[in-house]
C-alpha cells in the first residue's frame, strides 16, 4: 500500500539560507510522487538524500529507532526546519512503522548488550540479597527482572555480540517490524553482506505484501535491484526519476565487476 503520495516545498516557503536549505537538492526540490510502495533515493555523499529522508521523518513524527523519536532527536535539528517547509500528501496516515538510521542502529545494539548486562547484574544481586529469603519472596524479586531479560532475548537472542552486525539487523528489523507501517530507512546496507541485502530484500517484498510502504536512501546496487521500486536520484537538482540501468552506482559497479584491473592498475 502507498501511504505517502507525495512531498513538496511548501508554496512561499523559501527556507533559510543555511543547511539544509543551501544543498541544491533542498533548495530546487520539485514534488515527488510517490507511486510504488518501494522508493529509492540514490545520490553521492552530500547530495541532500539522507537529508529529506530526516526532514520527511521528522515532519511525520516517526519514532527513531535508538532515541525517543525523530521531533526530539538533538541530531536533527536542521532537519526539523526542513520538516517545516514540506508538504505531505496521504492516501491513508500511517500512524506505525520507524526511521532507523546506520548509526543509529549501532547505537541501539550496543544499548542492548549494556540493559542486558544490567539486567544480569540486578539477578545476581538479588541472588545475595535474597538467599535468606523464602522461595515465594526472591520469586517475587526476581520477576519482573527475568521476565525482560527474557523478552529481551526472545527478540534479539542471548548474546548479541556473538552475532554479526548483520545478523543483529536482521533481527531487529524483523522484531520492530508491524504490518502496514511506514519505514524510513538511511543506508540499511551498511552492516549487511551482499547474501544478507537479498535477505532483506526477501523481507522487504513480506512486509509490502503486509500493506508496508518504505523510503529508503541507499548505495547499494543490489537493494537498488527490488521489482518496481521506484528511485530518485539525488545527483542532478531537481531530484529527479531515473531508470535503474542508468544509475552511476549500478553501472560503476558492473564496470569494476567486468574488469577489476582496469580500475586498480591506476591506484
Amino acid at each position: 500500500m502507498i501511504h505517502l503520495r507525495s512531498i513538496e516545498r511548501k508554496r512561499g516557503k523559501k527556507g533559510s539560507d543555511r543547511f539544509p536549505f543551501t544543498v541544491p537538492a533542498i533548495r530546487d526540490l520539485a514534488p515527488l510522487q510517490l507511486t510504488s510502495p518501494v522508493t529509492f533515493f540514490v545520490g553521492e555523499n552530500g547530495s541532500g538524500k539522507s537529508t529529506l529522508l530526516e526532514g520527511i521523518a521528522t515532519s511525520i513524527g516517526l519514532p527513531t529507532v535508538g532515541s525517543a523519536d525523530s521531533r526530539s532527536d538533538a541530531t536533527l535539528i536542521a532537519q526539523r526546519e526542513l520538516a517545516g517547509a514540506l508538504t505531505l500528501t496521504w492516501t491513508m496516515r500511517a500512524t506505525r512503522g520507524f526511521f532507523l538510521r546506520a548509526e543509529d542502529f549501532f547505537g541501539f545494539t550496543r544499548s542492548l548488550a549494556r540493559m542486558r548486562e544490567e539486567l544480569l547484574a540486578e539477578l545476581d544481586e538479588i541472588a545475595v540479597t535474597f538467599a535468606d529469603a523464602s522461595p515465594c519472596a526472591r520469586g517475587l524479586r526476581r520477576g519482573p527482572i527475568a521476565g525482560s531479560l527474557a523478552d529481551m532475548e526472545r527478540r534479539y537472542g542471548v548474546d548479541l555480540d556473538a552475532n554479526s552486525h548483520g545478523q543483529s539487523f536482521l533481527k531487529l528489523f524483523q522484531n520492530r517490524f508491524v504490518p502496514g507501517g511506514l519505514y524510513l530507512l538511511d543506508e540499511p546496507e551498511a552492516p549487511l553482506s551482499p547474501q544478507s541485502q537479498l535477505a532483506f530484500l526477501a523481507m522487504v517484498k513480506d512486509m509490502v505484501a503486509e500493506d508496508s510502504q518504505f523510503i529508503i536512501a541507499t548505495h547499494s546496487p543490489i537493494l537498488l535491484a527490488f521489482p518496481g521500486a521506484e528511485i530518485y536520484s539525488f545527483d542532478e537538482a531537481p531530484v529527479a526519476r531515473v531508470p535503474y540501468e542508468s544509475l552511476e552506482h549500478v553501472n560503476l559497479t558492473r564496470d569494476f565487476l567486468r574488469d577489476p584491473e582496469r580500475f586498480l592498475r591506476h591506484l
